[in-house]
């Protein structure tokens, strides 16, 4: 099967209230990542882990996305999805408290994996309650204002960390507050959640999903990559050129702001393009010429941080339009488990991202951080360009 599946049955009016019920759920659940990552591994450093603990600990959490994302349609199929949404936000919220009764470090781990396989499963439901609810015409415009949404959500939980230090029972409160409190546009909208129905081939391998709509999974493995490796080298990075470390994070905060103001346009601008796959190819043609620009512009802080906010945000569409790329093309049953390749994909994209621009700079020295970013873009172009041209022939 390929990228010229359509959906059965569409949506004939923006249904709001399902629209806001998803993207609130979800948005909570991210200012309380954005609060408890950095909460997470401070504690660690403080209990005296080296940082390759920490980072194997985080790791898991990629790990255990994978590992979820085959899970989230049959649970979905079987208690619903509002249902399952709600046993998901319990046990993240309980896993999360977890970690401040946990004193021996081997408990950090089914932890994470409690915790990331519940974040997967709803993400990956909201992301499918979300393009089931939004008419075709404003289908990106839609995931416009959730990607926004939610990056204001990941911005808050770090300036909350900041208000509330590490210290103490206070900050795990409130996350498990803050990932309860999802609980109620869940429940205000249940009796508009979708139902997934599985059709005869119900029992189709997971696996081939990911196959079924490439330039939707490939971009949001190429985004994956791009944004973990990205963010947790570029502090490297910016060392090795001179900047300090303050200087270093505002760049990256120049990413997140870009992020944030551009995907309601670009969502609006997918919307009225026939075929999605062309502005993808042209986010990813945006995504090379700035890591090939980059280092001509490194000796400028001003410069770089100019890019850096153009670059951030048309990157970060890789998600925010294959999204709506993959809900143009499948429906129902098909698009729930596209959904969950969809996330699964990104897992990949963290687990591969980190390793490749880390080799990368190791082999080449500064300029690598830029050069396999670029790799990644470039691959991803020769498939957008190929599967394009597939079409018309």
């Amino acid at each position: 099967m390929s990228e010229t599946i359509q959906p059965q049955a569409e949506a004939v009016r923006m249904r709001w209230l399902s629209i806001s019920a998803a993207i609130a759920s979800i948005s909570v659940v991210g200012i309380a990542i954005g609060l408890g990552m950095p909460l997470l591994s401070i504690i660690l450093e403080t209990r005296g882990h080296s940082a390759s603990m920490i980072g194997l600990n985080t790791a898991i959490a990629g790990l255990a996305s994978i590992a979820a994302a085959p899970l989230a349609t049959p649970l979905a199929v079987r208690f619903g999805v509002v249902w399952t949404m709600l046993a998901m936000i319990v046990a993240g919220a309980l896993a999360f408290v977890g970690f401040y009764f946990a004193t021996a470090f081997w408990m950090w781990f089914p932890l994470r994996v409690v915790l990331h396989i519940a974040l997967t499963v709803l993400f990956i439901l909201s992301e499918f309650w979300i393009s089931t609810s939004a008419p075709p015409e404003k289908r990106g415009f839609v995931l416009g204002i959730y990607a926004t949404v939610l990056s204001l959500g990941f911005a808050a939980g770090p300036w909350l960390f900041s208000q509330m230090g590490s210290s103490g029972f206070l900050p795990f409160g409130a996350v498990f507050v803050l990932v309860m409190l999802a609980t109620i546009p869940v429940l205000a909208a249940w009796r508009e959640s979708p139902k997934i129905i599985v059709d005869g081939d119900g029992s189709r391998d997971f696996f081939r999903y990911i196959w079924l709509v490439p330039t939707a999974t490939a971009a949001v493995l190429v985004f994956g990559a791009v944004e973990t490796g990205g963010f947790a080298l570029f502090p490297v990075y910016g060392s090795r050129i001179g900047y300090s470390e303050g200087d270093a994070a505002l760049l990256l905060t120049m990413i997140g702001l870009g992020n944030v103001v551009m995907q309601i346009p670009l969502g609006m601008v997918s919307d009225r393009i026939r075929d999605r796959r062309h502005l993808l190819l042209a986010c990813a043609t945006v995504g090379l010429a700035g890591m090939i620009v980059l280092p001509l512009v490194s000796g400028n802080w001003h410069l770089m941080a100019a890019l850096l906010f153009v670059w951030g945000g048309v990157v970060a569409a890789l998600y925010t339009i294959g999204l709506a790329h993959l809900g143009s093309r499948l429906s129902g049953h098909d698009l729930a488990n596209a959904n969950a390749a969809f996330v699964l994909c990104y897992g990949l994209g963290m687990v591969l991202g980190p390793q490749a621009i880390g080799i990368g700079m190791d082999l080449i020295g500064t300029d690598g951080f830029g050069w396999s970013l670029a790799l990644f873009f470039a691959a991803y172009i020769v498939l957008a360009v190929n599967r394009i041209a597939a079409s018309r022939r």
